[in-house]
Order: structure tokens, then sequence, then C-alpha cells
């Protein structure tokens, strides 16, 4: 084949003039380059490979990384795993050999990207969000995704919604919220870690964590400085009251000194926001997990001390009158988990009261039938999202439709085992959610996701809108 008939075959001397007339209207003082990324641009965009390793989270314990090639770049997600699983949330696939990571290795869920679902993608678009999870989810064939494993699936989803993103040259979050058909972006507030308990942490708060909400900021930029200043003033209360060794920090980086009643830790928050001189624009919410110290019907306050623990059981009518009593002492307008993840009656009692906002996380697994069930039922007003828990950036999407069709609040949320992967940044924003939940303002992994929404901030100038008082909004 000739040079002029390998140019006519591949229509290449019309894209060439094209791309030269494109440099000349730019007046490009670098037309090579140019040239070169214009033709690039005239290519679509398709996925040619997709490769899976083994990483370590935020706690050392194995997770699974991708990187999504396209002919456009290669595009890397990382999954995030909880402390614990329900049983109506996706699978997570571990390799369970004892003698390795003690079995939390997740060489399976590598090998099942890498060997079936690679091959189950090579060709197709990355701005076809719902058509490649919905491949993953044909060929895994489970309800709860335990053939190939939420983690596995999950990574190449969000790998993918980046390659999209980079194929409409438009930031990710952008993307997201052309996949959900949202206009309306926003800057959620945050909910920082300030005081962390339960299983988190080995004080004998009973609690997981005590947070700050600065639903007074301006913008989300003076957010991230109210709940900074705020955590480090508690560091100096914490270090007169208990001495240095109280500083320690919880998995999520909340401080986890020597403290054993919920109101010790109020009182401690309480006086660190008084410090700082921002008052009524710092607001308390706690998530209190309250499955982990249910005992049959009744909730055992003391589970973490041993000279206490089954003496004193309350009942969900006490947990109730408690619930009143520290909403009247304290400023706190949100709690998460307030009863056992069965416990329906007693959640309705409560979310019923309308005395604050009711976060659901075990209650709903980010499941939609229980989320269908508690919308039902009015069990609580807001929906605690967790993307590893459903599986896929498609189901995360309805999800969060589901609960705001409802009036719902909705709270994106990390897990205890981070990664430095802050795509819960952008899905945020994407889906104009109200809220996010990513941990204390400390540690990497933790402010990965606080740092990528100010520089979503700083991307949107002008049209940048930081929800504040209106953070129940959805």
């Amino acid at each position: 084949m000739s040079v002029q008939e390998y140019l006519d075959k591949h229509m290449l001397s019309r894209k060439i003039e094209d791309a030269v007339n494109a440099a000349v209207r730019a007046k490009t003082l670098d037309p090579v380059l140019f040239i070169s990324n214009h033709m690039k641009k005239s290519v679509p965009s398709v996925i040619t490979k997709v490769k899976a390793r083994q990483i370590l989270d935020s706690r050392g314990i194995p997770t699974v990384e991708v990187d999504l090639h396209t002919n456009k770049g290669v595009f890397r997600a990382s999954v995030p795993s909880g402390a614990s699983s329900g049983m109506y949330e996706a699978t997570e696939l571990r390799d369970g050999e004892k003698g390795t990571y003690l079995g939390n290795g997740v060489n399976r869920a590598v090998r099942n990207v890498n060997d079936k679902i690679s091959e189950a993608l090579i060709g197709m678009d990355p701005t076809l969000q719902s058509q490649i999870d919905q491949a993953m989810i044909d060929l895994d064939k489970t309800e709860k995704k335990g053939e190939l494993g939420a983690n596995a699936i999950l990574a190449v989803s969000m790998a993918a919604c980046k390659a999209g993103a980079a194929e409409k040259e438009v930031p990710l979050y952008k993307h997201i919220a052309d996949l959900s058909g949202k206009t309306n972006l926003n800057l959620p507030v945050p909910a920082f870690t300030l005081i962390s308990g339960g299983k988190y942490a080995g004080n004998n708060l009973p609690v997981k964590q005590i947070m700050i909400l600065p639903i007074g900021a301006r913008r989300f930029e003076e957010a991230v400085q109210m709940g900074s200043e705020t955590y480090h003033h508690l560091k100096a209360i914490i270090t007169e009251k208990y001495g240095s060794h109280g500083c320690s920090v919880g998995e999520d980086g909340g401080f986890a000194p020597s403290i054993t009643s919920i109101r010790e830790g109020l009182d401690l928050v309480k006086e660190a926001i008084g410090r700082t001189g921002y008052n009524e624009k710092l607001k308390i919410a706690m998530d209190v997990a309250a499955t982990e110290f249910c005992k049959g019907k009744k909730y055992d306050l003391d589970f973490k001390s041993p000279n206490k623990s089954g003496q004193n059981f309350k009942s969900g009518e006490d947990i109730i009158n408690m619930y009143k009593e520290l909403c009247t002492d304290y400023p706190i307008v949100s709690i998460e988990d307030p009863f056992d993840k069965e416990d329906w009656e007693h959640v309705k009692l409560f979310s019923n009261l309308g005395i604050c906002q009711v976060v659901g996380d075990d209650l709903l697994m980010s499941n939609p039938k229980r989320i269908e069930r508690a919308v039902q039922e009015s069990a609580c007003n807001a929906l605690l999202l967790k993307v590893n828990q459903i599986g896929t950036v498609t189901e995360a999407i309805e999800v969060v439709k589901l609960a705001k069709d409802a009036h719902w609040g909705v709270v994106i949320s990390q897990r205890s085992g981070e990664t430095e992967d802050a795509f819960i940044a952008d899905l945020c924003v994407g889906l104009a959610t109200s809220q996010i939940k990513a941990g204390a303002p400390c540690r990497g992994e933790r402010l990965a996701k606080y740092n990528q929404l100010l520089r979503i901030e700083e991307d949107l100038g002008d049209q940048a809108v930081y929800v504040g008082e209106d953070w129940r909004l959805s």
C-alpha cells in the first residue's frame, strides 16, 4: 500500500488539514503540540485495559486499586473498607487465608478484575457509566456482588467514572452531575470528627464519634478553617485535663481521651467551640452506632468498661429520654444510628419527635429496600451513603435520588479504612448532597477529601455555593 492509499483509506488528509486549520485559528505558539492534541481529541475514547492490584488502606489492611486504561490516558481508583459489614450490603471479597494478612488479602478480587472484568469492558465507551456498571453486575450474577466482589466492581466503576470525565474534558464532579441529571452544584457542610469512641478508639466512650458541623460558615474554605481551629483548641483542652497521652487518635483522626461518658465528651467539644469564638456557627453531631452496644432489646452504655458492663442496661425509652436531654443541654442537631439496626420501633419514635436530624447508617446500609422501608415508616430523615456498601457509581446515584425524593438529607461518608482517593468529594458536589463525613481535619487520607473540596470551590469560583444554614435541604 502506497502512502497516498494509506492516507485515503483512513481519511487522514482531511483530518490533518482540519487540525492545521484549527492551529492557525488558535494562533498557537506550539503547532506540533496543538495538532497532536487536536488529533487525539478527534478519536473517541474506549477502554483498552483494566489492571488491578492489592494496596493497603489507612489501617494497614489490603484493599483494591484499579488502573483503567483508555486511548486517552490511565485513570486510577481505590476503594475504602469498613470495620464491619452487614448482611444487607454488597459483599467485599477477601481471600480468607489466615497466614496472609490475617485472611484479609484481596488477591481474589484483584484476579477477578484482571481476568474477568477487564475482558468484559474492553472496547466500551467510558462515558457510558450505567452500561459499564450493568455489564459488571451481569457478569457477577449475584444479588450482593459476592462472585466478583463489591470491592473489585466498585474500584473499576470509580476509575471508569474518572475516565468518562476526562473524555468529556470536564471535572469529575461535573461529569457525576451530568450522570445524575443535577444542575445545582453546591459545597457540602463537613462533619468533622473531634472525638472518637466506640470500636474506633481504645477509651470507654460508647458512641463512635462526636463531630462538629460549621453551618455558620460562608464558604467551604471558612468551614475548614473553623474545623481545624476547633480541633486544635480541643487538643489543648485535652492536654490540660488528661495530659498529652490523651491526644491519641482513633482510626478517622478524632481524639480518644480517657473518657467514660457521652456528656464528658460533649463538654470537651463544647469548651473547644467556646474557645474558638464561633459559638452559634458550630453545631454538634453524634454517630452513636448503637448496634455495637445493643444486647437483645436493651442497650449497655458501659459495654467498653469491663467492671461495669452488663450492670446498667437501658431500654429504648430510656435512650430516647437521654437523647432528648442531650439535645436540650448541647447544640446537637444530628444523631446517626441512635438505635440498633433492627430496632425500627424506637428509631421511628425518636425520629417523629423532630428534635434533630436522624441519620440511618447501620439501619439502612445504603440498601434500596431498607431505604424504601424507612421512607414508608418514617424511620429516619437522612441517608448515610457509603459507596462500597452498594458497589457501583450508578447505584449510588440511584439511592441518593431515592432519599432526595423523600426530602431526606444525604450524608456522603468515609469508611474507617480509607485511601488517598478523593472520589467521594466529587461525588458529594456532583450529587448536590448537603453533608460530607470524612473524618477529622487530620490524617492524609481524610484531608484528601476536604482538600479536594477546597479545589472544587476554587474551580467553581463565583458559582460556588456553600449550603451552610441550608445543610438539611437536599
